[in-house]
């Protein structure tokens, strides 16, 4: 974990209530798909948890700026991360509300991540809504190790919720489109699409009656990433802790917010 203050170079709409923020400064305390950040937020006592959806390290390698100019920024020069999210409530909608050149203290390379190395050779991702975001950095990683047909499955209520979408496709994925009232792709839900499709390993995050109907339809092992309400962010509060099979609690912040399918108590 590291705190780092982090600078807004572009929050734009994207898709109804959701909101695409990009921010420069020290991403180096991520190390893979999956992992979160925690925002402070003036006015709230409580940092804001939001996925990861992209990371880089090196902005004077994709910006193209001079040795003087990263000094002059700082530890904005060392990297670029990229936040999707929903504006949904005060915190949320305040972020929407930001402009560029704000500054905002982050806490970084929160949470464990998705095993990649589980993937196989035709992995499944799947993402509902909010849940989508930490699909893209995962599906960037598995694609960028060769060898895989990766397919994902996006679902939203309605075609103004789409995002992401043509994203995706560019990294060379098989993508899916479920909508729940049928106006894009397949009418109906993640599992209509997931019951037709062949994988060897499922990555899944969204909200959580979507994640138990993928439980009760998946043909693979396979991970489940949770949203829980979190106190601290980094496991000190144990506000976040979830019962697992085993009778053990276990912090989605810091034990998770990834966890095996085998792992959990449903």
């Amino acid at each position: 974990m590291k705190e780092a203050i982090f600078e807004i170079r572009e929050n734009k709409k994207i898709a109804k209530n959701t909101y695409e923020m990009v921010l420069a400064g020290d991403t180096t305390a991520i190390e893979k798909p999956g992992q979160f950040v925690n925002l402070k937020l003036e006015g709230f006592f409580l940092r804001r948890p939001i996925s990861v959806c992209d990371y880089e390290t090196g902005s004077a390698h994709r910006d193209g700026r001079g040795a003087a100019e990263q000094a002059t920024a700082g530890s904005a020069a060392q990297g670029r991360l990229t936040l999707v999210y929903k504006a949904v409530g005060e915190g949320t909608e305040k972020m929407a509300a930001l402009g560029a050149g704000t500054q905002l203290s982050v806490l970084t390379g929160l949470g464990n991540g998705y095993a990649q190395e589980k993937a196989g050779d035709a992995p499944v991702l799947i993402g509902g809504g909010a849940g989508i975001p930490p699909m893209y950095a995962l599906c960037k990683a598995l694609m960028a190790s060769g060898g895989k047909k990766v397919q994902v499955i996006l679902g939203f209520n309605t075609k103004d919720e789409i995002f992401y979408q043509e994203k995706f496709e560019a990294l060379g994925a098989e993508v899916h489109v479920a909508t729940a009232d049928g106006s894009v792709g397949e009418k109906g839900f993640v599992t209509d699409v997931l019951a037709k499709l062949e994988y060897t390993y499922f990555y899944a995050c969204g909200p959580l009656p979507m994640l138990r109907a993928i439980e009760k339809t998946a043909k693979s092992d396979g991970e489940y990433s949770f949203e829980e309400r979190m106190g601290c962010g980094f496991g000190a509060c144990m506000g976040c802790s979830m019962k697992m099979a085993d009778g053990s609690y276990k912090r989605v912040c810091k034990e998770g917010p990834v966890f095996g399918r085998e792992e959990i108590a449903w």
